[in-house]
């Protein structure tokens, strides 16, 4: 412990002489929190919708057809309840909930306005917004050839009817997009300080040859190894509470769920960040490149399939596929859970489960690269 004592000092006093590397590590994030705050969302479909039908009539069967047969919706289940509904938007399986009354039918017969509720997962403000403008237009078509039905009919006048939405909004109620950005911008903060930088100080050791010098030292590999990278858990920690607490005091990001459990997540999605940066330093020889690479072949791909920005939804089949080797992919669905849904442990096991089995992979192939090339 005392050898791994040593390299965790070396690297810290390392990093305090790189005059340029503190700002990129401390006041980088926060700007990038910043500037990326504001950023816009994308259109979605194919939306997951959960169903509540408590009038179980011929009519409200026809309300379903229409929004599982309009292109935007695709029923994932079915409830009898709305109480029934929260554990589908909790646990991301579903984004919105149409809820169809008791008595829907005879109001539809009777000229009356048939309700239908909305409930929608305001985590992502826009693709609420944009879930519940479609579910609004379908109602309103439905309405509308209600309507038409009774003009139609000859011989019988009776009251128009017409069917109304009642749209509701979880989670985030007034439907503010930073509410859903900038917990993003934690995932790709952490991926930056935890896998570019690592991999850029390890390749720095090897082209001033000191890496070769710590070598030949009675140090034990997993000693030299757990010692460089020691230092950057600290800071993606230190980075992870400054996040927190700017994205409340400025962002007003309510953090509904525990500040401990975040954090422990975090370690296990570091545990892959830092592992890509190793792996990434073994695949390289100058630090050029190892920036290179880290952005462009890891970061941005990542990036782009994880959900943090694009929906997965409306990916082709064989990106939505390729998503699921991706942890920034669980890490997105851990701090949108812990942020704004409150979730528990008992809601994220299976992320936990991915990211650490993901993470020991990743660092474990690492490991063993990095052992080679000292050997």
């Amino acid at each position: 412990m005392y050898g791994l004592l040593m390299v965790v000092i070396k690297e810290f006093l390392q990093l305090r002489q790189d005059k340029k590397m503190i700002p990129i590590m401390i006041a980088g994030p926060l700007a990038q929190l910043l500037a990326l705050g504001y950023a816009a969302n994308m259109d979605v479909n194919d939306i997951p919708m959960v169903l509540v039908d408590q009038d179980r009539t011929p009519e409200s069967r026809r309300l379903v057809e229409r929004f599982t047969g309009s292109g935007y919706f695709h029923l994932v289940g079915s409830e009898d309840t709305v109480l029934a509904v929260e554990p589908w938007l909790v646990g991301g399986r579903a984004q919105v909930a149409i809820v169809v009354a008791s008595g829907y039918g005879r109001a539809v017969a009777g000229g009356a306005v048939p309700r239908v509720q909305g409930i929608a997962d305001g985590t992502d403000a826009n693709s609420a917004v944009i879930g519940l403008g479609y579910a609004a237009r379908i109602v309103a078509e439905a309405g509308a050839e209600l309507v038409r039905a009774r003009l139609a009919s000859a011989g019988r006048a009776g009251p128009l009817a017409r069917v109304e939405l009642v749209p509701r909004v979880w989670y985030n109620p007034d439907l503010l997009s930073r509410w859903f950005y900038v917990p993003a911008v934690l995932a790709m903060v952490l991926m930056l300080v935890t896998m570019m930088l690592p991999s850029m100080a390890v390749v720095r050791e090897k082209e001033i040859g000191t890496l070769e010098q710590i070598s030949v030292t009675p140090l034990q590999p997993w000693q030299l190894i757990l010692g460089k990278l020691v230092p950057f858990v600290v800071i993606g920690i230190l980075d992870l509470l400054l996040i927190v607490g700017l994205a409340r005091l400025v962002f007003g990001v309510p953090l509904r769920g525990s500040l401990l459990l975040l954090v422990f997540l975090t370690l296990l999605y570091v545990l892959n960040t830092l592992g890509l940066g190793l792996l990434v330093s073994t695949m390289v020889s100058t630090q050029q490149q190892a920036m290179m690479f880290s952005a462009f072949v890891v970061m941005v791909p990542m990036i782009y399939l994880s959900g943090l920005i694009f929906p997965i939804e409306n990916m082709p089949r064989v990106f939505q596929l390729g998503s699921y080797v991706i942890p920034v992919r669980y890490y997105g669905n851990v701090i949108r859970g812990i942020f704004l849904r409150g979730s528990g442990m008992g809601v994220l096991w299976p992320e936990a489960l991915a990211l650490f089995g993901e993470g020991l992979l990743v660092l474990t192939l690492a490991s063993l690269r990095f052992r080679k090339s000292l050997d």
